[in-house]
């Protein structure tokens, strides 16, 4: 099973069923009519299925091809049906029914077409003039390569195609991390070597092919008006916060790609050569250790030109990266400059608009005038209002008032000396009771020592 196979089979539902596979192998080009759903189901599966092995570097280049397996570009034709091929099912008999509407939806381009157009990929014409891609694919179907996709055999046609949603995913990520490393006007400018260095990781890879790298940069120049490219001198300058469209690539944006090209170029060579020096070091040791003498002076004396050159590329990398800070400061003083004139401008405008200090203060004399006015205004409006108030009526009124709190406070001392009088008649009533009980005790009490005594008498 070849890695392509092994990858689908391991990334993608659709591969893993037996019956799936049957029909995605299967010749479902007559299905366009009779089961469109079903024919869509399949075409989409597939065409899924090359782009994320595209994205993964598994779709096999074309033989002979020195720029290896490429992320945005696929490639069509014998390699890729033979790395499809299963011992069941054989190689696909619709992929190449599926390449075609992929192009006709826009999904894949040709990468002529893609490279020379001129427009961006997203502008949508009333009137669509034949691209490169509509004279070649007709041009297949005079010589009777390409079919009305129903009848006849499946011809795959070798072709490189251009994988949009590979290259728009890939740009949105570089654009993402651009807006964290590229803070300032000199490091938002790269070479083609350091963007593919800095920004190579956002795609998954150590490093782009030349074709993956020129159709990303055209789309973010064309398609996503994020950077200004130019092809000649291969300076990439990325749009500033607040920008419409990037600016123009001047010759300072070129002196600053190359100072910064060469001091990338200068870091690994400081890197090797002290590697070189420890590890020549270590041979010496080991030929004096050896008594190999000759060996240990060959040595030394190779360490003592590679320490020579180090010395020299450390010496220039420190001044290469003093002209950088310099002159990344003096970007930023400029910027800074510009937006000093631009609000001066703004407050001259602005000033301006006011009339000047004169005005100002005639405006402010106006307004205090006008404030008195209103309290002067206020003030005799009160006068009147007082002047016109009848004194009569406010006697009569308070007269009134002080009648009803009188009445209120005599109903409520009437009311509570009728409570005190009920509350001293109830004690008065419980008082002669416990009398009235007392002389029935008493008179009780005589009548029973009269009857004692009598009984006394009576037995004597």
């Amino acid at each position: 099973m070849s890695e392509l196979l092994e990858f689908l089979r391991t990334h993608d539902e659709a591969f893993r069923s037996q019956s799936r596979l049957a029909s995605l192998y299967s010749d479902f080009r007559y299905q366009r009519n009779s089961n469109p759903d079903g024919y869509t189901a399949n075409s989409s599966a597939w065409l899924r299925a090359l782009s994320s092995a595209a994205k993964a570097g598994l779709v096999p280049s074309a033989s002979g091809a020195a720029h290896g397996n490429e992320r945005f570009v696929l490639n069509s034709g014998e390699e890729l049906s033979r790395a499809l091929q299963t011992s069941q099912f054989g190689r696909p008999l619709a992929l190449g029914a599926v390449i075609e509407d992929a192009v006709k939806q826009g999904q894949l381009i040709p990468l002529k077409e893609f490279l020379e157009r001129a427009e961006s990929v997203y502008v949508k014409r009333w009137v669509r003039v034949p691209s490169v891609g509509d004279v070649f694919k007709w041009g297949l179907k005079q010589l009777g390569v390409l079919g009305d996709g129903s009848s006849g055999e499946d011809r795959l046609v070798r072709g490189d195609f251009v994988v949009i949603g590979n290259v728009e995913e890939a740009a949105k990520r570089v654009i993402d991390e651009a807006d964290q490393i590229a803070t300032s006007n000199t490091s938002r400018v790269f070479s083609k070597a350091i963007f593919n260095k800095a920004f190579a990781k956002e795609v998954g890879v150590d490093k782009l092919s030349q074709r993956d790298l020129d159709v990303l940069l055209l789309h973010l120049r064309r398609d996503r008006n994020a950077v200004a490219y130019d092809a000649v001198s291969g300076v990439v300058k990325f749009k500033a916060p607040g920008e419409a469209k990037p600016a123009s690539i001047t010759n300072e944006d070129k002196s600053i790609a190359a100072l910064r090209t060469l001091i990338s170029t200068t870091e690994p060579q400081i890197e090797q050569l002290t590697a070189r020096i420890a590890q020549l070091d270590i041979t010496a040791r080991t030929a004096v250790a050896n008594k190999q003498v000759s060996a240990a002076k060959t040595a030394l004396r190779q360490k003592k030109l590679a320490d020579t050159t180090l010395q020299q590329r450390t010496a220039t990398l420190a001044q290469l990266e003093d002209v950088y800070a310099k002159i990344e400061q003096a970007a930023d003083q400029v910027e800074i400059v510009k937006v000093m004139e631009a609000s001066g401008q703004t407050l001259k405008s602005l000033n301006a608009q006011t009339g000047g200090v004169e005005k100002v203060q005639d405006v402010m004399d106006g307004l205090k005038d006008e404030m008195m006015n209103v309290d002067e205004i206020g003030q005799a409006i009160n006068d009147v209002s007082a002047g016109e108030m009848d004194d009569v009526e406010v006697e009569n009124e308070l007269e009134a008032l002080e009648k009803a709190e009188k009445e209120k406070l005599e109903a409520k001392e009437r009311a509570e000396r009728e409570k005190r009088e009920a509350e001293e008649a109830e004690k008065t009533k419980a008082r002669l009771a416990e009398l009235e009980n007392v002389g029935k005790e008493v008179e009780q009490k005589q009548d029973e020592a009269t009857t004692a005594q009598e009984a006394e008498k009576a037995t004597a």
